[in-house]
């Protein structure tokens, strides 16, 4: 009876949070789905294996989660990693609880890639759009894109390197280049880029409209030093830290594993009570 009524309890308590957080995701697009993009910051081999560790880390949630997700872009990097990756996340509230992500986030470890085992500096950039129905007003005219095809680069089936039919869309006023080469089909790709295409330029719309840079997708800066939303530490100590919360967990393997609802939560409470903080200078030593 008590291993039944812990375990009662502990459901409890996770429906509970779970309301808390969805009362607070009331923005007009947070209940929709979600597009994350991936970019390592400058450094190479070191940041783009940051950003591909970054991929899993979300992959990871959005299993936790039992959201679906479908991983419509990836571009390896020239070593190891990744120079870009963009993943659809399918689940209730994907974009409100997702855009708690968007920025750069930093890591810190002895490099795997330096023969002297020194310790590197790492920095990639997380960007986050609501994914929109198709009847969003996004008018997107012919004349203003140019559209590319090429041979898959990335890990796939048997098509990948062997017809061209990954795509990409160059958006010429606004210079947007969105590419997918998940599906073997032409057309297919095509559909998924003009989605992703079609939210980013929603999110300039809005962010013209709005005179506020806290908007959807996130403050867009330098991916660099400084800039960071959050840290993981791996030497000389051990820790995951939250700048803008200042929440903060000893243990980055469990983060990286993809246990994200903590740094999540305490992201949109302090947004909910107006007490969201931004990265200071101690932050950055």
């Amino acid at each position: 009876m008590t291993a039944e009524l812990s375990a009662g309890l502990e459901q409890l308590a996770g429906l509970v949070e779970g309301g808390e957080i969805k009362k607070m995701l009331g923005g007009e697009h947070d209940s929709k789905n979600a597009i994350i993009t991936i970019h390592p910051g400058a450094g190479g081999t070191e940041s783009q294996d940051w950003a591909e560790m970054l991929l899993r880390m979300y992959l990871r949630w959005i299993e936790r989660r039992g959201f679906k997700r479908e991983v419509i872009d990836y571009q390896p990097g020239d070593e190891a990693g990744l120079k870009s990756a963009t993943v659809t996340v399918q689940g209730e509230f994907a974009f409100g609880l997702l855009s708690a992500e968007a920025g750069v986030h930093r890591l810190v470890r002895i490099s795997p890639y330096d023969s002297a085992a020194r310790r590197h500096t790492s920095f990639a950039s997380v960007y986050v759009w609501p994914e929109l129905p198709e009847d969003e007003d996004v008018v997107i005219d012919d004349k203003d894109i140019r559209i590319d095809t090429f041979r898959s680069s990335g890990a796939g089936g048997q098509h990948v390197n062997v017809t061209d039919s990954a795509i990409r869309i160059t958006h010429l006023p606004t210079g947007i280049v969105v590419s997918c080469q998940n599906e073997r089909s032409q057309h297919r790709n095509k559909d998924s880029a003009m989605r992703v295409l079609k939210s980013r330029l929603f999110d300039i719309k809005m962010k013209e409209q709005q005179s506020k840079l806290n908007q959807i997708g996130g403050a867009k800066k330098e991916i660099a030093f400084g800039h960071q939303i959050r840290s993981y530490v791996l030497h000389p100590y051990q820790m995951v830290k939250d700048h803008r919360t200042k929440f903060e967990i000893g243990d980055p393997g469990r983060v990286l594993d993809g246990d994200l609802d903590p740094f999540i939560k305490a992201y949109l409470m302090q947004k909910a009570s107006g007490t969201l903080g931004q990265p200071s200078a101690e932050d950055d030593e």
